[in-house]
């Protein structure tokens, strides 16, 4: 089985990519957290799921690890096939997942494309005691908890939550110690452009 590929990325889609290890060209499937990760990279390191069936062999590809486990952890949910679990993973990043998870949040997991209420439910009941094993990329410390209330701000001024969670993950990228008014002022301006 294949666990890690490094290559160079010959071409690149928001879903896919094709990835030259050494003469060998490897398409990988890869959710959009990850091109964001690695869209402006030339050489990539890739923590690779390797799906086998039958008649296909298919390699999913995560830029972290923290990634790689929560999808291994959403394929094991009933009902959760490989390609529902990148499509999770594209809707939401991976530590906002696990506290949705943890706390019961299924309108948070519904909110996600092509997941409805009873996958959301079964993905709680089935994850809720095993997603504590995921350790976050990012501490959750003062970052975490003034970008959870400058989202839910956003959100309750009527942005989606995809577009305010870009929103204030775009400033927290450049500016790690902001205030939360400052945060969502900034992510005001840049929404209303």
């Amino acid at each position: 089985m294949i666990g890690f590929l490094n290559g160079s990325i010959i071409s690149i889609k928001p879903t896919k990519l094709l990835l030259d290890v050494n003469g060998v060209g490897y398409l990988v499937n890869i959710s959009i957290n990850t091109f964001e990760n690695i869209s402006d990279k030339k050489e990539i390191s890739l923590h690779i799921y390797t799906s086998v069936k039958e008649d296909s062999i298919t390699l999913f590809g995560f830029y972290s690890e923290t990634e790689k486990e929560m999808f291994e952890l959403l394929i094991s949910v009933s009902g959760i096939g490989p390609k529902l679990a990148l499509n999770v993973l594209s809707g939401i990043q991976v530590d906002d997942l696990k506290t949705a998870i943890e706390a019961g949040n299924i309108s948070r997991i519904v909110a996600i494309p092509g997941v409805g209420r009873k996958t959301a439910e079964r993905v709680v009941l089935e994850l809720r005691s095993k997603v504590d094993k995921i350790i976050e990329m990012e501490s959750r410390g003062d970052s975490y908890s003034v970008k959870s209330e400058a989202i839910s701000a956003l959100t309750t001024l009527g942005y989606n939550y995809k577009t305010a969670e870009s929103a204030v993950r775009d400033i927290l990228s450049s500016a790690k110690d902001i205030s939360l008014e400052e945060l969502i002022k900034k992510a005001l301006g840049n929404l209303n452009k």
